[in-house]
């Protein structure tokens, strides 16, 4: 089915070409990285030690307990909320509602782990299936952007995303045509951006925490670092949930296999490499130096906070008093863009605390392995890259005052560097 006029956008992540080889190198990387995981010297670059056999990649049981956990944490999302947001304006300028459940879906999951571990539940044991796991989220993520694709080819034009709807079959697939499937309240691409995956990565994190303690006797301060570290900031995105309505992946990008595969597999299982890394072999810590990390993460924590804590409001309501006094910029659209406060130092000052919390996650694993430095540097490449799309995206729909704000605000993500 050819794209509406009108509705296509210029190509973006290198074309189809580019698509159709992420496609596949996404998935590889994240099973080389979790097979490397597995031995002692954890070498980035070079081989695994032996590649599995296809009992040790896929398990009838990891696919159950991989639905299951969508299941509950599908069954928190309907849960009564304790708000319901509306997103940005949609072309037909009507808004969806989404509920704010997600802190509460964090405790619930918390309270019933709590439970199950108390009552013999063998959590330690869940480390020993992230292979079969990653396997199962991988091919839930593939069936579900070929579903969500095959009911894109039927959605209205207006709820089609900018993006993916080259005519392109393989890009589209990629990309995701649909800006925001969903069934009555329950919107797909907003469960899946900060549920599952994130849950599922505070929960990994955990079960390798009571596998190191069954191993050593007791968790080591480095893993305690990176469990604490990682919980919150899971637990902060899950607190501030309704911040995620405004940004490029919900208002922007479609639902399709990038997304899909991002938030069900990539997230959970890759962004664990740490505490994965940690288990092989033991890295002691003192409190100096545990100290000194902890001081890193929390000064990338103020400044990602004060960063969304300035923009969230303001993009809401640009006369809260929160944000009222900030210096702003008119633009033609009618939208106005901050120049003062954090985001007067540089266009993305959230992304230079997220980058320097990267850091102090990867800290605690010692400075001698690349293995555990790889969140810090893709994260690194990945913000690049999200500052380019939204570079281009705000000069097409800003014009003049976007030079004018760059030239205000020269640096994008780290002041005097970038």
């Amino acid at each position: 089915m050819a794209p509406p006029q009108g509705s296509r956008a210029p190509l973006e992540f290198g074309g189809p070409l580019a698509a159709a080889a992420l496609m596949l190198l996404l998935p590889v990387t994240m099973f080389h990285l979790l097979l490397v995981a597995r031995s002692g010297p954890a070498r980035l670059l070079g081989p695994p030690p032996s590649l599995p056999g296809l009992e040790e990649l896929w398990s009838p049981w990891a696919l159950l307990l991989c639905l299951a956990w969508l299941g509950l944490q599908a069954a928190l999302y309907l849960l009564p909320a304790r708000k319901v947001a509306e997103g940005q304006d949609l072309k037909d300028k009507s808004r969806l509602r989404y509920p704010i459940t997600g802190f509460q879906a964090l405790v619930l999951t918390a309270l019933l782990v709590g439970l199950g571990v108390s009552a013999g539940l063998p959590l330690s044991a869940l480390p020993e299936m992230l292979l079969p796991l990653a396997s199962a989220a991988t091919l839930t993520a593939f069936i579900s952007s070929l579903l969500l694709y095959l009911r894109a080819l039927v959605a209205p034009a207006s709820a089609l995303a900018p993006g993916g709807n080259s005519g392109n079959l393989i890009y589209d697939f990629f990309l995701g045509r649909e800006l925001n499937p969903r069934i009555w309240l329950f919107d797909f691409k907003y469960f899946c951006e900060l549920r599952p995956g994130l849950i599922g990565w505070v929960l990994i994190n955990l079960a390798l925490l009571m596998q190191e303690a069954d191993l050593r006797g007791s968790p080591s301060l480095a893993m305690w670092l990176v469990n604490g570290f990682q919980l919150l900031y899971v637990a902060d995105a899950l607190w501030y949930e309704e911040a995620v309505l405004t940004t490029m992946d919900i208002i922007h990008d479609g639902f399709g296999f990038m997304l899909a595969f991002g938030d069900l597999a990539w997230v959970p299982f890759t962004y664990s490499l740490q505490a994965q890394f940690l288990l092989y072999p033991p890295q002691p810590r003192g409190w100096p130096l545990a100290s000194f990390i902890c001081l890193i993460n929390a000064v990338g924590y103020y400044i990602f906070r004060g960063a969304n804590s300035q923009k969230n409001p303001f993009r809401n309501n640009p006369s809260d008093p929160r944000v009222a006094d900030l210096e702003t910029i008119s633009t033609a659209t009618g939208r106005r863009l901050l120049v003062s406060g954090w985001w007067g130092m540089v266009r993305h000052p959230n992304y230079l605390g997220d980058l320097i919390m990267a850091l102090a996650w990867s800290l605690p694993c010692g400075v001698f392995h690349l293995f555990s430095y790889f969140y810090f540097l893709y994260f690194t490449a990945l913000l690049v890259h999200r500052e380019d799309r939204d570079e281009r995206q705000c000069l097409q729909k800003y014009g003049l005052a976007w030079h004018e704000y760059s030239r205000r605000v020269p640096y994008r993500i780290v002041p005097y560097v970038y």
